[in-house]
């Protein structure tokens, strides 16, 4: 059997020309295709590089973030005497009412309150006292003061006076509770109240009554 290959121009060795040409198509071929083959392993490498920084990234944000926060403290329970105290009781004045059936009515009233106001908002068992509120209509609110005292009261006024003059029991040192205000220095005040007490528009009442 003839093994013998038959005669081809292209089975024959190339010369140093072609295997030249050869090469430089090689290598033109390689030029064109490395890149492709070799950016998707340059593309991994860089991925694999950007997730460790950004690992490391978040890791030295989450360090700053927490030497940022302020150190909590667990002591806030305060001693007894650090509590500021309650100074309201400082700003008012003791004042005493002598009541028409001899019962002393002691209380507490704020700077400015006129002794009527101090006997309406304190509740203040006075019987018919302060029937006009305040308006210098009666002479229910009528007090009697210790001398020492009703010295250094306000001036009285006309309007007052009239009012006054309508008033059973008056004395010389006799005013109307709707007009003296509390002060600081009236601290401890003891004042009284007459044993009866006459009211005008009661009066006016009766009379038209009667009519």
């Amino acid at each position: 059997m003839d093994l013998t290959l038959p005669y081809n121009e292209a089975s024959q060795p190339c010369n140093k020309k072609e295997r030249g040409n050869l090469k430089q198509d090689f290598t033109n071929m390689m030029a064109r295709c490395a890149p492709r083959l070799i950016r998707p392993l340059l593309n991994g490498l860089n991925l694999g590089k950007v997730q460790s920084f950004q690992s490391l990234g978040v890791a030295e944000n989450s360090q700053a973030s927490a030497s940022l926060q302020p150190e909590r403290s667990f002591s806030t329970t305060h001693r007894l005497h650090d509590v500021p105290k309650d100074t309201g009781s400082a700003d008012r004045v003791t004042v005493h009412f002598i009541n028409r059936d001899g019962e002393t009515l002691t209380t507490t009233a704020k700077e400015g309150e006129s002794l009527l106001e101090v006997v309406v908002n304190q509740n203040l068992s006075i019987d018919g006292f302060g029937a006009c509120e305040g308006t210098l209509a009666c002479s229910t609110c009528h007090l009697i003061f210790e001398e020492n005292v009703f010295q250094k009261l306000d001036a009285i006024t006309d309007e007052e006076m009239d009012m006054l003059d309508l008033a059973y029991g008056l004395t010389d040192t006799s005013r109307l509770g709707c007009q003296v205000c509390v002060k600081k220095a009236m601290d401890g005040l003891t004042v009284q109240v007459p044993m009866e007490v006459a009211d005008l528009r009661k009066g006016l009442e009766v009379g038209k009554q009667s009519k």
